[in-house]
């Protein structure tokens, strides 16, 4: 049995092993888990890396450069992929990343494959601990790439220092339809593929949609043009991503950082006691008596 103490100074020195099965802990809630999350250093300058966007923008290969780059400069690099779950297993179905291959073996790299397990806004649920577990680690950056699902990714907002939104030149119509709140959280805009036709006019019409947010946030919000399977544009992304963490890591962000963290875990608290295959017995039985109300169920819970 290996004690907390011998656990964590694994976890500091980079043991991806032991990193793993913490990983495992964390997800499924077993073994001292909570106790390890209690005795996590506060010592981390691991900076958090949110990449999100619509499914087929290309993200695990701007991912997988990303990784290059940061390897380039001999930094430790942790990746987090947020795939989307089996709805019957609840296990990632793209866990494979078959992109970012030649880095699993790396040691200097470490990546993990976790499934979104129905989370509405496209995070696994135990992404904040596992984040807080990678910052104890020996990693300089942090990587979390998101499952596409839209427009309810703004939760990535609140863990990331610095936040990407990947798009393409034929994503005209979804971006008309993204929520403000979606364009509003992010530090960097990335048109991805842009070799293909429109790319231009796409960024000057991009330009145009993001006015009212540079408004307040006073700055404008860089726009970098890349193909990430030929590594184009990729040193002017690296680039904005580190001057983008040089800007936002202020005590300003890092306390409303930290504020989205405790009201996330508190939600996640309060909610632990509801079990949903208790509620779906519950709910058959009311309804085959024909009894069921939901808004009278709801308030009964």
């Amino acid at each position: 049995m290996v004690h907390l103490k011998e656990q964590l100074d694994r976890i500091m020195a980079g043991d991806f092993k032991t990193i793993s099965r913490c990983i495992s802990l964390i997800e499924n809630e077993a073994g001292a888990y909570e106790h390890l999350l209690k005795a996590l250093p506060n010592i981390s300058t691991a900076n958090i890396i949110g990449i999100t966007g619509p499914p087929g923008a290309g993200k695990s290969t701007l991912v997988d450069s990303i990784i290059g780059s940061f390897v380039a400069e001999n930094e430790m690099v942790a990746v987090i992929c947020v795939d989307p779950s089996s709805p019957f297993s609840l296990g990632a179905l793209l866990g494979d990343r078959i992109r970012m291959s030649e880095w699993y073996t790396h040691p200097g790299v470490f990546i993990r494959s976790l499934a979104s397990r129905g989370s509405h806004g496209g995070l696994n649920p135990k992404i904040i601990e596992i984040t807080d577990l990678l910052k104890a680690g020996p990693f300089k950056y942090i990587i979390v790439e998101t499952v596409g699902v839209g427009q309810s990714e703004i939760e990535i907002a609140g863990l990331a220092d610095t936040t990407m939104v990947v798009l393409v030149p034929e994503a005209g119509d979804e971006v008309q339809t993204m929520k403000a709140g979606l364009m509003e959280i992010a530090d960097i805009f990335v048109v991805n593929k842009s070799d293909r036709p429109d790319a231009d006019l796409f960024e000057r019409n991009l330009r145009l949609m993001l006015s009212p947010a540079i408004a307040r946030v006073h700055h404008e919000i860089p726009i970098v043009k890349t193909v990430a399977s030929s590594k184009t544009g990729i040193d002017e992304l690296m680039t904005e991503i580190k001057k983008s963490l040089k800007v936002e890591n202020n005590d300003e962000k890092k306390m409303w950082l930290l504020t989205e963290k405790a009201f996330q875990l508190i939600q996640q608290k309060k909610m632990k006691e509801i079990d949903k295959g208790e509620l779906q017995k519950k709910i058959s039985t009311l309804v085959k008596d024909g009894n069921f109300n939901l808004y009278a169920f709801i308030e009964n819970i």
